[in-house]
């Protein structure tokens, strides 16, 4: 929680993959927004399908269970919001996408614009203490393991 109490508010956009050690940081911003096909986990598809079936080519069932989307994150309470991509995606209309971005972070001023360092503290803190590990255990329901890791 230390990277919660930072004095400047901060916006975390989550643009195509936010994976491993990067994506836990990513959570300690006031904001966090992620493009709609974006996808979010702190371990990758391949990694997980290694550890759980100790098969490297089950990424995407992995990836299934893992639920990564950026509509799964706003069902978790990680991110904010989900930014709608251009049709075809995000890199088909970057300036669309740059415009779509800024007025989402204009639209959504608090707490960013808190008016204590506290009150942002508190958004943050609140935002990690919700991702409970029941949320996470949601994910990987019914998945079976192939032994011991």
């Amino acid at each position: 929680m230390l990277a919660c109490r930072s004095a400047s508010p901060n916006v975390a956009i989550i643009t195509g993959e936010g994976m491993s050690g990067g994506a836990i940081a990513i959570t300690t911003a006031n904001r966090v927004l992620m493009f709609e096909h974006a996808i979010y986990s702190v371990i990758s598809p391949e990694a997980a399908s290694s550890i759980l079936w100790r098969d490297g080519t089950k990424a995407q069932e992995a990836a299934t269970s893992m639920k990564i989307t950026a509509q799964d994150m706003l069902r978790f309470g990680v991110i904010d919001s989900i930014l709608k991509e251009p049709s075809g995606g995000a890199h088909r209309d970057s300036a669309a996408m740059i415009a779509t971005t800024g007025e989402a972070i204009a639209q959504e001023p608090s707490p960013i614009c808190a008016p204590s360092t506290a009150t942002r503290f508190a958004s943050c803190a609140d935002r990690n203490s919700s991702i409970s590990a029941a949320s996470w255990a949601e994910s990987i329901s019914g998945t079976e393991r192939a032994g011991p890791i």
